[in-house]
């Protein structure tokens, strides 16, 4: 499907190649097949405009809207799991998934990194990418409300990608729910978290001697945990 796969490049961290390429990439859209002329146009266009700016600064806004808080983080296990220890075991479980494509991931990345996961369902037959947009539903349709209300340009490739799940979740409520959430990228949470995890380190480090990676437990004991409360099949269907 390559109009998911051109959404996966776009959802990834911005990069020179993806600058350098922007002609096959819009030449790509051409075939993308699965999406109705008016939606095809759209991400064709973002594409233009998106690939028009300059890349640091795309790369600068892109952190600041996907690593600062959890509301917008793209691992999608964050939105279920948390720092749980069931996200462990569903990472391995997803890994055991990508394997079974032949798909291989960098070391240093996560396997339930959107783009990656994205990437994972071109590989499959039409039936089974579907039921996979499917499985994350609930999360792309939290991810694309929270992204329209921060007027972000990134909330059209989620209603995209909703569009190409053929699911018939029910957003009506997120817009306000979204609304009533308290912001967990404002500089004050951001601080609350740091110092929590200052304490937490020092506190590791005097009882057992470990070495604690500050990256890891960046997000631990945020103040405002902002988890997605799935039903029991949702959650088998992301972990399958």
């Amino acid at each position: 499907m390559m109009s998911l796969k051109v959404i996966s490049r776009l959802l990834d961290y911005p990069s020179e190649e993806l600058w350098q390429h922007r002609d096959e990439l819009i030449e790509a859209l051409e075939q993308a097949d699965k999406l109705p002329l008016t939606r095809a146009v759209q991400l064709m266009m973002f594409v233009r405009e998106y690939l028009d700016e300059d890349l640091l600064d795309m790369q600068a806004q892109y952190c600041e809207l996907f690593d600062r808080g959890r509301a917008t983080s793209l691992l999608l296990f964050e939105h279920v799991h948390g720092e749980s220890r069931d996200r462990g075991q569903a990472m391995v479980d997803l890994m055991a998934q990508y394997q079974q494509q032949g798909l291989q991931i960098d070391c240093r990345e996560l396997p339930d990194h959107l783009p990656i996961y994205l990437e994972y369902l071109t590989a499959l037959s039409p039936e089974l990418t579907q039921e996979g947009l499917s499985d994350i539903a609930p999360i792309l349709a939290l991810l694309g409300e929270r992204l329209k209300q921060r007027q972000s340009r990134f909330s059209m490739l989620f209603e995209l990608l909703l569009e190409l799940a053929d699911t018939s979740i029910e957003t009506s409520q997120l817009s306000g729910k979204v609304a009533a959430e308290v912001r967990d990228d404002t500089p004050q949470a951001l601080d609350a978290v740091w110092e929590e995890e200052q304490v937490k380190f020092f506190a590791d480090e005097k009882t057992c001697g470990s070495e604690v990676s500050a990256h890891q437990q960046r997000f631990a004991n945020a103040v405002v945990p902002q988890y997605l409360n799935l039903d029991a099949g949702y959650q088998a269907g992301v972990q399958k």
